[in-house]
């Protein structure tokens, strides 16, 4: 049994088992094996002093925060780990590493060894029962399966009644077809490439947020006035539900189109904004940057500057207002008032 006062790592928590493991502790493929099956990235995160935030959270993908604007992600079976504000991902050697770049691999390893084995107290990510079957299925055709929004789906309701969005808003997306009405009262964002081609869908709704497998993130396009000819002007938020508060708090911005990148900069992401940002400088428009109002929103805006940052155009920073942190936040405190 590993010592509760080992000082070469993070001691076990009251309540918290840790494994027996028997074996030398050698720099060999079986202990670094062993220990990236056994150690727990959430345990890891709890102990850092991160905590989860469920809102942001899904059931394969659980959300981390500390401090102001560092967020990441755990993911496949509790066992990897991203970062939306970077590039940065991996197992539970490299989260050691990123949080502590002084470490070197055999400081890591016994860090690693005080914990393997132990349960965080919190939740952990976990794979779907059959996802092999379901990354089968294209993002098209189970788009193509699910209803059109309308006002008598519970999709609708969510965005109307929790969310404030207004009727006007959510009939244009539902006319555009880049909202459909998934299950359990979930709303489903179409992603969509620059040739307008479907390639992921995201799902939100009422205590629910996530990615669909089997697809890839490009952006979520609103546009009010249309989309014929070259855009005047283009607004990057980080989620639909912000690009579609903003359009509501914008009723005169029909030269617009409102997007978001949903989380991190993907390829998928890069691509399709930057053929947007290049038709928007060729016709001499302007790309607003319109992320949260908190150190994650500016870091965002940030990365999103500099992978546009080739192509002339004009660019503006545009924050939600007051103490508002987002755009869904501002457009309810205004619905309200």
């Amino acid at each position: 049994m590993i010592s509760s006062t080992d000082t070469t790592g993070y001691p076990p928590l009251p309540g918290q088992r840790s494994i027996t493991r028997r074996g030398t502790r050698n720099n060999d493929a079986g202990e670094v094996d062993l220990l990236r099956r056994t150690v727990s990235c959430a345990l890891i995160l709890e102990r850092e002093g991160w905590h989860v935030d469920p809102a942001e959270s899904s059931r394969r993908a659980v959300k981390y925060r500390r401090g102001s604007g560092e967020i990441l992600i755990v993911n496949h079976d509790d066992k990897g780990w991203w970062n939306p504000l970077g590039e940065e991902k991996g197992d539970c050697f490299s989260l050691i590493q990123f949080l502590h770049p002084d470490r070197n691999f055999g400081h890591v390893r016994q860090t690693l060894r005080a914990i393997a084995g132990i349960a965080p107290s919190g939740p952990v990510a976990v794979a779907g029962s059959t996802p092999d079957r379901i990354e089968a299925i294209s993002p098209l055709i189970r788009w193509q399966a699910k209803s059109a929004l309308r006002p008598t789906t519970k999709a609708w309701g969510y965005l109307a009644r929790d969310r404030h969005l207004p009727a006007t808003i959510l009939a244009a997306a539902a006319a555009q077809d880049c909202i459909r009405a998934g299950g359990f009262g979930c709303a489903w964002f179409a992603h969509r490439d620059h040739e307008g081609r479907l390639t992921g869908i995201e799902a939100r709704g009422p205590g629910y947020r996530g990615v669909l497998r089997g697809g890839q993130k490009s952006l979520f396009r609103f546009a009010p006035g249309g989309t014929t000819g070259y855009p005047r002007r283009v607004a990057v938020t980080e989620a639909p539900i912000d690009a579609l508060s903003l359009a509501a708090l914008e009723p005169s911005r029909t030269d617009t189109i409102y997007v978001a990148t949903t989380g991190g900069l993907g390829p998928g992401t890069v691509t399709a904004l930057c053929q947007l940002v290049g038709e928007l400088g060729s016709a001499g428009g302007t790309l607003v940057i319109a992320t949260d109002a908190d150190a994650a929103g500016d870091h965002h805006a940030a990365r999103i500057e500099a992978t546009i940052a080739s192509i002339a155009v004009t660019v503006e920073r545009l924050r939600p207002p007051g103490a508002a942190k987002d755009w869904n936040e501002a457009l309810t405190r205004t619905s309200v008032e």
